[in-house]
C-alpha cells in the first residue's frame, strides 16, 4: 500500500524530494521511516517520524534530508538537498509497527515497504 515516486537523475548540489503515497491516513500515523540501498551495500536507514512528529536521521544525511508527512493527503515525504554522489541508491519507504519493534533502522520494524524508487546523483 506504499507508492515511491520522485526519484531521478540530478547533478551533485541539487535536491529531489521524494513522496510515499499511502492508500490511506492510517498508514501515515506511525512507525514512518525512509531507506536506501546502494548496490553492493547493505540497506540503510536514512530518516524516521514518529507519531508525535519526532524526527532521527542517519549522520550521513543530517541537515541535508528532512523527512515530513501530510496525513491528509497520506503521503510521507524526504526532502533532499545538496544531494552528494554517495546518495546514489534505490530508496524505499516504510510504515506501519510490526509486532517486533526494535531500532528504526531495522527494515522489521514496519508492516509494509515501498518498492523503492532509484536516486542517481552525478559528480
Amino acid at each position: 500500500p506504499l507508492v515511491e515516486s520522485g526519484g531521478g537523475s540530478v547533478q551533485a548540489g541539487e535536491s529531489l524530494r521524494l513522496s510515499c503515497a499511502a492508500r490511506d491516513r492510517f498508514y501515515v500515523t506511525n512507525c514512518l521511516a525512509w531507506f536506501r540501498q546502494a548496490p553492493g551495500k547493505e540497506r540503510e536507514g536514512v530518516a524516521t517520524l514518529d507519531n508525535l512528529g519526532s524526527t532521527t536521521y542517519a549522520d550521513s544525511v543530517k541537515g541535508r534530508f528532512t523527512i515530513s508527512r501530510d496525513i491528509a493527503k497520506s503521503t510521507l515525504y524526504l526532502q533532499m538537498n545538496s544531494l552528494k554522489p554517495e546518495d546514489t541508491a534505490m530508496y524505499y519507504c516504510a510504515a506501519g509497527c510490526s509486532a517486533y519493534g526494535g531500532s528504526w533502522r531495522e527494515g522489521k520494524r514496519y508492516n509494509y515497504l515501498g518498492q523503492g524508487i532509484q536516486v542517481t546523483v552525478s559528480s
